[in-house]
């Protein structure tokens, strides 16, 4: 089979650093972190305190306020982030084959919010079971993609990949199979998490994977820094709109960058903890590289799944020396987690985009909060700390890694005719 080529023509994100992708990669590039105290409840008696919400988002911008009542906070952030990439690709014009366009979403938890009200409610009560009838349609992880392709009509391929933090990955690379493949011309894809609150908090606390520096919440996520005590949650969603080739050339659309890889592997280890040898990041790697047809070479940057925890930034640059050898010193390494937060089944969508602007703008997002070096860390490797970095950018890859040993990885490079 002669596999179709596939590119990136629609962006859209809602994130812990703008509601919009020109405010995301603004405030992205300038270092700006988006940690704060929790608004959402009262965490006073909570071990952490502190998180990357969304800001001054109104869901009823996207929903009139009888729907926005009826989805969870992850439908909305996944529909504001759909809205602005298919307005973005010019696929909300007429003249468009609807049938051939799909939507393959990611989440890792989905409604957890709704979720939480529900339960929460009953226990309060007096034993009679009284739910929102919406209750059930509201936190299923697969309904954001129901309602996208409802909305705007997509009878493509439609479902949502779950796979922890590597939920959006994996339905990037869904995406991008199936139009190589001639499956589809086009697929709105992307991913969406809503979960902070006490239940998220509390359940991570409990997991001992968030950390608790409440003193320094700004500067808390410090991937890479010798005082790194785990991941800071965020929240939010983020769109691709992925399109054929000769489709996208057909209509005059704009291309970001071109989808040429991408890989999957399983660490088989533990089921929150990394590979301490970086075995399944570098299982991920090398598939995503023999997919795309490239070699270790060919890479000049990775935005790193870099959470901020103690295990899983060694694990990963270990992974990365195995892997790239002595470009893995040449290329820039960057961890943008440090500013959005870890978004869950959410963070490979809203990374990926930050990977396709470094692409399209040759400029690579910094590793913010760094003051600390980890003596168990090569200096050798370039991170970008605390201040973007100029260079030309071709190739880029995009890693995430879940609870359960699930990692992803997907590469995009500069498009050329």
């Amino acid at each position: 089979m002669q596999l179709k080529r596939v590119v990136v023509t629609g962006l859209g994100a809602v994130t812990p650093l703008g509601n919009n992708v020109n405010d995301y990669w603004s405030n992205l590039i300038n270092g700006v972190s988006g940690a704060a105290i929790i608004t959402r409840f009262d965490a006073s008696k909570f071990k952490t305190r502190f998180a990357c919400e969304v800001k001054g988002f109104n869901p009823e911008d996207y929903f009139d306020k009888k729907e926005a009542r009826r989805v969870d906070a992850f439908t909305h952030y996944g529909m504001a982030a759909a809205v602005q990439a298919i307005a973005d690709s010019g696929f909300d014009k007429e003249g468009i084959d609807k049938n051939e366009i799909g939507v393959i979403w990611g989440s890792g938890i989905g409604g957890l919010d709704t979720f939480q009200t529900e339960t929460f409610g009953f226990a309060k009560g007096d034993g009679t079971p009284r739910f929102n009838p919406f209750f059930i349609p509201k936190m299923i992880a697969d309904i954001c993609s129901g309602h996208i392709s409802i909305r705007f009509g997509l009878r493509g391929p439609n479902f949502t990949t779950v796979a922890a933090c590597a939920s959006s990955t994996n339905a990037l690379i869904d995406a991008f199979n199936y139009i190589r493949m001639g499956k589809a011309n086009a697929i709105v894809t992307g991913g969406s998490e809503a979960a902070i609150n006490e239940s998220g908090i509390g359940g991570f606390n409990a997991c001992q994977a968030m950390s608790t520096n409440n003193e320094s919440f700004a500067t808390a996520s410090r991937p890479y820094d010798a005082t790194r005590d785990g991941f800071v949650l965020g929240e939010g969603g983020a769109s691709l709109i992925l399109e054929e080739l000769e489709h996208a050339l057909n209509r005059g659309a704009k291309i970001y960058a071109e989808v040429i890889g991408g890989g999957m592997s399983g660490d088989a280890y533990h089921i929150t903890a990394p590979h301490p040898d970086g075995l399944g990041a570098t299982l991920v790697m090398q598939r995503a590289l023999k997919d795309a047809g490239i070699s270790a070479n060919d890479i000049d940057y990775i935005n790193t799944h870099g959470t901020s925890t103690p295990l899983g930034d060694g694990a990963e640059l270990k992974a990365i020396a195995n892997v790239f050898g002595d470009n893995a010193f040449k290329m820039n390494i960057s961890a943008t987690k440090s500013m959005t937060g870890h978004l869950l089944g959410a963070a490979g969508a809203v990374e990926a985009i930050a990977t396709v602007l470094a692409i399209k703008n040759d400029i690579i997002p910094p590793t913010i909060n760094h003051t600390t070096v980890d003596p168990t860390i090569d200096p050798r490797f370039n991170l970008t700390l605390n201040k973007m970095q100029k260079r030309t950018v071709n190739v880029a890859i995009s890693n995430t890694f879940g609870f359960g040993g699930h990692n992803a990885a997907v590469i995009v490079k500069k498009f050329k005719q």
